[in-house]
């Protein structure tokens, strides 16, 4: 009867996990063919971080200024206890401190903002100090796509990060949700 039990049960999570996946469309592919320029402990940490942005990205998409809230204050959570030390040069982790706090001070900013078009403004300036963060510490355990629309901001353009080479525009959600490009790929794990 147990065994009976246990597998309904891992039928359920099956077709369960089954119909995430396709509702979500999420390309995840992590670094599982060699060794990791980082510790298991930096990626996991650093992983959770980049999960929350994605987050915030999908707040916006969703244009919900309280998520957007909850997601920076996530955020602010999770950057500071990214184990930079064990970062293997002592010139990266002095690089990717003064990126941490940049980006730190860009989610202040954008948790002070009330107008959402504002908030857009940080989101825009903390996704490309991500982007450096993660070239600068060569994060290596999952493929993250640099994508860009250059409708967005008023014509200048602007990019975001996204674990799917899906378009999902957080800058015009309503009128050109899947206006861009994925403009870089960033696969380190394959270097």
């Amino acid at each position: 009867m147990k065994n009976f039990g246990l597998g309904l049960l891992l039928v359920l999570f099956a077709a369960c996990g089954e119909n995430l996946l396709k509702e979500e469309k999420v390309s995840i592919v992590y670094n599982n063919t060699k060794e990791s320029a980082n510790s298991d402990v930096f990626n996991s940490q650093f992983s959770l971080f980049l999960h929350s942005y994605y987050n915030l990205k999908d707040a916006f998409i969703n244009e919900q200024i309280t998520a957007i809230d909850a997601a920076a204050d996530s955020l602010t959570k999770l950057i500071v206890v990214i184990p930079i030390k064990q970062v293997k040069s002592d010139s990266t982790q002095k690089a990717a401190q003064l990126l941490i706090e940049s980006i730190l001070a860009e989610l202040k900013g954008l948790k002070g903002e009330t107008d959402i078009e504002e908030k857009r403004k940080a989101f825009q300036m903390i996704g490309e100090q991500l982007l450096v963060l993660i070239q600068t510490v060569q994060y290596d355990y999952e493929i993250i796509y640099n994508q860009y629309c250059p409708m967005a901001m008023e014509n200048n353009g602007a990019t975001w990060l996204s674990n799917s080479a899906d378009i999902q525009n957080p800058y015009l959600p309503k009128t050109m949700l899947e206006c861009g490009e994925v403009k870089d790929t960033l696969n380190f794990f394959l270097k």
